[in-house]
């Protein structure tokens, strides 16, 4: 990455996290993601923490779950719940979790979190139980307003994130948008504001392309 980019996402992050702290939000800056697993060992410094973590190619492609276990703390590893008795089980886990690792589909200048879910589960608990969320999310989901945020879920990443998941919508046909209700992922619209628990909701934002 040359140095005007660099520098672009650093006055970038620098005004994006301005506003996160007047929305009762903490952002950091790190320039890559090696900088940002460290600044995640950091936020989880201290007691042991039982760790979930929602849907995320962010998360799963750059070696944040590593830093969890690394660091002795307990992740909660969603894929081995299997049965509807487990699965019930990995819920209670996961609403009672010390912390939530998740990304955000998009992040405005002003600040806000930006998120398209399916079930419902990955914003359910942005919003309402574990003690901390932890977001960490690339400079490639910076939008200008909430608007732009929603047509680049809609449009940049829920398509290829139907490809993965082999669904049969429209995007992943034509890489647009088509407002379907056949298998779409695209079930629950959130946007979050504010945190109305100062510091609860911590962001990681990363000088790298990150996930979709």
């Amino acid at each position: 990455m040359n140095s005007a980019k660099k520098s672009f996402y650093e006055k970038q992050a620098q005004t994006i996290i301005k506003n996160l702290q007047t929305r009762k939000m903490e952002g950091y800056y790190c320039e890559s993601a090696g900088d940002a697993k460290r600044k995640l060992a950091e936020l989880l410094s201290g007691s042991v923490k039982r760790v979930a973590y929602g849907g995320s190619m962010t998360i799963d492609d750059n070696g944040f779950k590593s830093v969890v276990e690394e660091n002795g703390h307990e992740l909660i590893v969603r894929e081995n719940y299997k049965s509807p008795e487990e699965v019930k089980e990995l819920k209670a886990k996961q609403v009672n979790a010390d912390v939530f690792l998740m990304s955000t589909n998009a992040i405005t200048l002003d600040g806000e979190l930006i998120n398209i879910d399916g079930r419902g589960n990955r914003v359910s608990f942005l919003i309402y139980g574990p003690e901390s969320v932890i977001v960490i999310a690339g400079m490639n989901k910076v939008v200008a307003n909430v608007e732009d945020g929603l047509r680049r879920v809609r449009n940049i990443a829920t398509p290829p994130n139907c490809i993965r998941l082999n669904k049969k919508t429209p995007c992943s046909v034509t890489g647009k948008c088509g407002n379907c209700f056949t298998e779409s992922i695209c079930s629950q619209f959130v946007v979050t504001r504010m945190s109305m628990i100062p510091g609860r909701i911590k962001v990681i934002l990363v000088g790298e392309e990150l996930g979709y």
